[in-house]
């Protein structure tokens, strides 16, 4: 993370995006089934079951056959069971939602009865302040919203909330008002958002939600306009808080040790009624005065995005997001037991988190004082390493599911599945003969998973997952004896002048078991396979638009057909693209105002108005030149032009903005452009060498550099008291002046800070 790019890694990173946008384009010409993408073990094969969503976050399984889907901007769709290909809209709630960066809906829950009992739970990112009216920086009704600078989604941080509520449904739609449970979760920075729900067996609801604080530093509630916005202690809003008594930032997930002040819900897992959201009867706290540390059953965690219930417990399996170094999967055996604290920001993994450590800060100095007891170690951890299958580089834990029993082989019964969006990978961590999960028998289930963020068992006892940047529900079969085919074709050309003749391959289909494939194939989309069965056959369109299907079958009777039929435009051609600004020359440094435009042309429409183009800005973030994931940041429908602010991140990181235009007739044409930051080189010395500084997530002796975007905030600190050899040093002053622990914002060239020690004394 913190060495500079170099210049074959520019060419290899620039090669990289270049193959991945000529993919694209060849996808667009000839479709293939999505079957194919991942690797699993022998007998599993990876589907589609549902498409056409986008962004979808959440699944939710009805024992009426139907299945919910939360997509990201706010709006649910229910599905009548997975043969549906029409959703109905069952809520839309993008008003209230935020859906920017990581915030949007994220949480979703049945009624454990549903639907004899027709609540259906939510947890979303409300686009307000705790209690105020949404929308603060959305528009109504609109699906992408944005966090304008001032204040800077990554500088001073764009202030929600979240919110908790309750639905009713009637049939496929929700009936009423939206019941709100519970408005908490102050949220400064775009990650860390709230999480996920889901109900034990002791018929409470569970909720998650992370920390609301910075990715960029070790954030104690230092910066803000105003200062300190979610008033975090001590001062309130507008108040400067510093090493060591500050308690903002990702210190709100101590916040139920600081007992002065009332009690937050950031970075915490509550236990509550489903009918009020209070606490549950029977929680750890019941009896304390605060309505919040009452509904609290853990907390000390920093992005719990997803979470599982042991099935016929209440046992919360979690999965807790790291910083820079390991990503935890946390269990909480006993939610009435004692309240249990994992520890975050003063630990990640089973260690002292380094830039917190570092800091000075009295609350993690009397955790570390108060010893290991004081806080609960992960049930299991790994690092960008360790953690076998799926390559190395940058995670983000993001999905568990235990196996309840199936069709999957029985050393799956009682095994835990947990997901990696970052990885795309979903591993299993079959049980020991506790009846536990136990992590010396992990194995790697789906490599090149398509980017989960929810795992769920479904019909038939299959594993589903959400794939956010794909919209689709994927669903994970096992077959113990014939293996069925997996279809896959190739048409050209998809489009152009009437009449059209296409040339179909269906070779691509393949059989695990080696068996010889039949082909059937539905050639005028009228949805029967009656038109060919030759492997490569030909067809000439008249004007339209088509939907064309193949069904393959092996020997043995087993068959499969397209996930995604191949589409075909005959009296039409795609649009041509075209992005104006920024070139791909560009660079920028945090803050900088990147201003975009466009157009589109199409043989057919002629010039394309502003209403059929679209712009998405992502921010990549990567560890390695292979390792890159995305973070969709916002989308600017129906603009030819506009300007948004480059945000903070560690580096290495570059934004990516797509334009893509669409014809009258369906057809898109997508174009992309490259924007690399501006970089600068920090230099770290002490005097005399050899001592720690901490900088950001880590710690190191100096000398050392780090490799950080221009503009960026870096939290820096001089730890103090600290030894060498057989003398303690303390702390005197930085050469420029400022204080022991603060944040430095990266100038336009190479820097050196030096701090100064004097051997002896006390801090």
């Amino acid at each position: 993370m913190t060495k500079a790019r170099t210049s074959r890694q520019l060419r290899v990173w620039a090669a990289l995006l270049t193959a991945t946008l000529a993919a694209i384009a060849l996808v667009l010409l000839a479709p293939v089934s999505a079957n194919a993408v991942s690797t699993l073990p022998s007998g599993f094969q990876e589907e589609v079951a549902l498409s056409g969503l986008t962004n979808p976050t959440n699944i939710e399984f009805s024992k009426d056959g139907r299945v919910f889907v939360a997509e990201k901007s706010g709006l649910i769709k229910v599905f009548d069971d997975l043969s549906d290909t029409t959703p109905t809209t069952f809520a839309d709630l993008r008003t209230n939602v935020h859906n920017f960066w990581d915030r949007g809906l994220l949480g979703l829950a049945l009624a454990p009865n549903f639907p004899t009992n027709p609540n259906v739970y939510v947890l979303y990112t409300h686009d307000a302040a705790i209690g105020g009216t949404a929308p603060r920086w959305g528009t109504p009704g609109v699906s992408s919203d944005p966090c304008p600078t001032p204040p800077g989604p990554t500088a001073d941080g764009c202030v929600v909330s979240g919110r908790l509520s309750k639905l009713t449904a009637s049939g496929n739609t929700m009936s009423g008002s939206e019941q709100v449970l519970i408005e908490d979760w102050c949220q400064q920075y775009p990650s860390h958002s709230i999480g996920d729900l889901a109900f034990g067996a002791d018929g409470a609801l569970y909720v998650s939600g992370g920390d609301g604080a910075s990715f960029n530093f070790a954030d104690y509630g230092q910066k803000g306009n105003p200062l300190n916005p979610c008033g975090d202690p001590p001062g309130g809003v507008g108040a400067t808080l510093t090493s060591p008594t500050a308690e903002g930032g990702a210190l709100r997930s101590q916040d139920l040790r600081t007992t002065s002040d009332p009690t937050t819900l950031d970075g915490t897992i509550l236990r509550v009624n489903p009918a009020t959201g209070a606490a549950m009867a029977g929680n750890p706290l019941a009896s304390s005065p605060d309505p919040n540390a009452k509904r609290i059953i853990s907390y000390g965690l920093r992005n719990p995005f997803r979470f599982t219930i042991r099935p016929g417990t209440s046992e919360v399996w979690l999965g807790d997001v790291g910083w820079n170094t390991w990503e935890e999967v946390n269990r909480v055996s006993n939610p009435t037991g004692s309240v249990k604290n994992f520890g975050w920001p003063c630990y990640e993994g089973s260690g002292r988190q380094a830039g917190y450590d570092g800091a000075n800060l009295n609350i993690c100095e009397n955790l570390y004082a108060a010893g290991a007891g004081a806080v609960n170690s992960p049930y299991y951890a790994y690092d960008r390493a360790s953690q076998p299958g799926c390559g190395t580089g940058s995670s983000s834990v993001a999905g568990l599911a235990f196996y309840e029993g199936g069709s999957y082989p029985g050393r799956y019964d009682g095994a835990l599945f947990f997901a990696d969006y970052s990885r795309k990978c979903i591993w299993t961590m079959e049980k020991d003969t506790n009846g536990l999960p136990t992590p010396s028998k992990r194995s790697t289930l789906v490599s090149g998973a398509a980017s989960p963020v929810d795992l769920e068992i479904g019909p038939g006892g299959d594993l589903f997952y959400a794939n956010l940047d794909g919209g689709t529900i994927q669903r994970i079969k096992y077959f113990a004896a014939n293996q069925p085919p997996v279809a896959r074709a190739t048409a050209s050309p998809t489009s152009g002048s009437s009449p059209l003749t296409v040339n179909f391959d269906g070779t691509p289909s393949s059989d695990p078991d080696g068996d010889a494939l039949s082909y059937a194939w539905d050639l005028d989309g009228d949805s029967a396979y009656d038109d060919s069965t030759a492997a490569k056959p030909a067809f000439t369109y008249a004007a339209g638009n088509y939907d064309v299907g193949l069904r393959v079958t092996d020997a043995r009777g087993a068959s499969d057909t397209l996930d995604e039929p191949l589409k075909i435009s005959s009296g039409n051609t795609p649009p041509t693209a075209s992005i104006s600004a920024p070139l791909s020359s560009t660079t920028w440094k945090v803050g900088d105002r990147i201003s975009f435009s466009g157009s589109a042309t199409d043989q057919q429409d002629g010039t394309l108005p502003a209403s059929r183009l679209s712009w998405s800005l992502i921010l990549h973030h990567c560890s390695s030149a292979n390792t890159c994931h995305e973070h969709p940041v916002q989308d600017y429908p129906g603009v030819a032009s506009g300007a948004f602010v480059a945000p903070d991140h560690e580096y290495p990181a570059y934004l990516e903005l797509r334009l893509t235009a669409t014809d009258s007739g369906r057809l898109t044409s997508t174009k992309s452009v490259r924007l690399d930051p501006k970089t600068v080189v920090l230099n770290f010395q002490t005097n005399p060498t050899g001592l720690k500084l901490a900088v950001g997530s880590t710690q190191a002796t100096a000398p050392f550099s780090r490799t950080v975007i221009a503009g960026s905030t870096n939290s820096v600190s001089a730890i103090s008291p600290q030894k060498l050899g057989k003398k303690t040093y303390t702390f005197v002053s930085w050469s420029d002046g400022g204080a022991q622990t603060r944040n430095i914002v990266a100038p336009a060239s190479s820097t050196t800070y030096t701090a100064t020690y004097k051997a002896g004394g006390k801090r």
